[in-house]
Order: C-alpha cells, then structure tokens, then sequence
C-alpha cells in the first residue's frame, strides 16, 4: 500500500496539518480560523487518499484546488489584515498547488499507459 505512494502525497499532509493546527499559533478572526482548519483538513485528507489509494488520480486536482482555495481565502474570507495567518494561507496554498501540479505528470503517464487514451 504504502510503497507506491509519492512524497507530494506526504507534504500534503503535512501542509494541511500545518495550516488546520496554525489557528493555535497565529492570530485571526472566527473566518480565517475556520478556512484555515476546514480547507487545512481537506488538504490533508486529499494526501492521505491519495497515500492510500494511489489510482485515485481526482484528489490530487482536489488537493489543487484545496490549494488554491486556501491561497484566496485570506481576501475572500477578510482576514488579509492578520498578517501572519494571511502568510500562513499564501504560503501553504501555493506550496500545496505546486505539489499538486508536481503529481500531474505521473496521472497521465498512468492515464496513458493504462490504456485510458482512446486516441491511439
């Protein structure tokens, strides 16, 4: 199970984790807080899927999107004022679409290999 997971897989825990646990150390409001711990446990989640089920290719354009979530919310959310929060939130966004997009190459060699291409 474990041996064919990615690290990319791995750092998305661990970004999730940092951003749903940063409440506890940066200072926000109730909206920050909450799109930190919500859109933090969902980055994880999608990693842990995805460590789990390694043919499960739609959490890592999840985990994406997750990521890109994150990065607007400090502006959707009104929390861009608590600086270190709002950092938290940028920071962790990208991080999390650069792993994301770090993953895509290997879905679709997958996609290719597995026969999923009809266009041969």
């Amino acid at each position: 199970m474990f041996e064919e997971s990615r690290l990319q897989d791995y750092l998305a825990v661990v970004f999730g984790a940092f951003a749903a646990l940063s409440p506890i150390w940066v200072d926000v409001n109730s909206n920050g807080r909450w799109s930190l711990i919500v859109l933090g446990v969902l980055i994880a989640a999608a990693g842990l899927a995805q460590i789990y089920v390694t043919e499960l290719s739609l959490s890592d354009y999840a985990m994406g999107l997750f990521g890109v979530l994150l990065f607007v919310s400090p502006w959707v959310m009104s929390y861009d004022g608590f600086r270190s929060a709002a950092w938290t939130a940028w920071v962790v966004g990208v991080l999390t679409v650069v792993v994301a997009v770090a993953a895509l190459p290997e879905i679709n060699a997958k996609l290719h290999r597995g026969g999923l291409a009809t266009h041969h």
